[in-house]
């Protein structure tokens, strides 16, 4: 079957992005679109700034779309009636039972009241167990400050300076909740929480878990948390967006880290996240392989959260207006842009890649790029998904 997608406009797309690369917005990238069947490679630039040329098997750091694998590998457990979604996670979390809440989240870290329901699997894969990412304008609340100190706050992904599961999660477990469970959605900290979750469950690392259920049989050999020595030449320099280098190849994720972050640990290349995306495409399949049943890929895909969740989350003015949230990835709920279907699901990586996977263009696009950003403020993101729809051709 044909692809639908012009070689004309393909070749745009690639004229479009070059520019990015040659006027130094960034050392280079790799975009993937594959559709029909047909997948469409294009790699321009360098791994590092004055490195060796990018290639299609370069490794990057995949930070926050390591969620979506995360997600998977819980609704793994829940599919085998391990875990259940709207059970308190208490039994394995204990260092999250009979929670306190803050009164308000400007609160001395003591004024708190009682949780009113305790934290379920569900508000893990929706963002809604009252703790997470907060965008603090004006006079840092005590409990951001007490997050930080205790470092368990939301930020880059630094898998050197993180304590392991059980030190993070006592440390976590000390501190109150900045909302009451359910009540609204705050990012990441569910996702860190997943990973903690499924490892105690199998009795796995969480590494070793996802490699023996997702990563093995989808044929994903470059996705680990830690980039081993015989691979450091096909990893990519990560850099800031002022382009200030944050990691290099033989930097923090140069071994597995203790902390394997369920949240942002996460590298791979363009072909590995290619087949988890497929996956869900055509809901848990892969090849021979069904990772997951199509009920449960389609409850993963569907908008978890309520109007009201939504106007509180304080997260990208307007991100809301135009998409949901269903497990540990976002979901496009209003035509808003030439990139945004309704029903296509995805997430980005803050350190610079982005995924897309639209079943009504039977769809799977990806950039990764080793420069910080995100589509709000990052050209390169605008751009690839402009390219990528301009370039349908049916």
């Amino acid at each position: 079957m044909h692809s639908g997608l012009a070689k004309t406009r393909l070749d745009r797309m690639h004229d479009v992005l070059a520019g990015h690369v040659e006027r130094g917005e960034l050392p280079g990238l790799v975009t993937l679109v594959a559709r029909h069947g047909e997948t469409h490679v294009d790699v321009l630039g360098k791994q590092a700034v004055d490195g060796v040329s990018m290639q299609r098997e370069t490794i990057f750091r995949i930070s926050s779309m390591t969620k979506p694998v995360t997600a998977v590998g819980a609704m793994i457990l829940v599919e085998e009636c391990r875990l259940r979604l709207d059970d308190p996670v208490d039994d394995l979390l204990p260092e999250l039972a009979d929670r306190r809440v803050l009164t308000s989240i400007d609160a001395p870290l003591d004024d708190t009241v009682p949780a009113r329901r305790a934290i379920t699997l569900r508000d893990l894969l929706t963002f809604r167990l009252g703790f997470g990412q907060l965008t603090a304008a004006g006079e840092v609340p005590p409990i951001l400050r007490a997050a930080e100190e205790a470092q368990v706050a939301v930020g880059p992904p630094a898998p050197a300076n993180v304590p392991g599961p059980d030190e993070w999660l006592r440390r976590l477990g000390e501190l109150p909740l900045m909302y009451q469970p359910g009540e609204r959605w705050l990012y990441h900290t569910g996702a860190d929480l997943l990973g903690v979750l499924i490892s105690r469950a199998t009795g796995q690392s969480l590494q070793g878990f996802l490699r023996e259920r997702l990563f093995e049989p989808l044929g994903m050999r470059d996705t680990h948390f830690g980039v081993p020595p015989y691979k450091a030449s096909r990893f990519a320099t990560s850099y800031w967006m002022d382009g200030v280098v944050y990691d290099e190849p033989d930097g923090q994720w140069a071994e597995v880290p203790e902390f394997q972050s369920g949240g942002g640990g996460l590298v791979s290349t363009v072909d590995d996240y290619l087949a988890f995306g497929s996956m869900l495409l055509h809901k848990g399949k892969h090849g021979g392989e069904r990772i997951l049943a199509r009920p449960t890929v389609e409850l993963m895909t569907t908008d978890q959260l309520t109007a009201a969740q939504k106007a509180a989350s304080g997260f990208f003015p307007g991100y809301f207006d135009s998409r949901g949230w269903g497990f540990g990835m976002s979901v496009v709920t209003a035509r808003t842009d030439i990139a945004a279907v309704p029903g296509t699901f995805g997430w980005d990586g803050g350190l610079g890649t982005s995924w897309l996977t639209d079943p009504s263009e039977d769809l799977v696009a990806l950039m990764f790029s080793q420069r910080a950003g995100f589509p709000q403020f990052s050209p390169h993101f605008r751009d690839f998904w402009t390219g990528v729809y301009q370039a349908i051709d049916d």
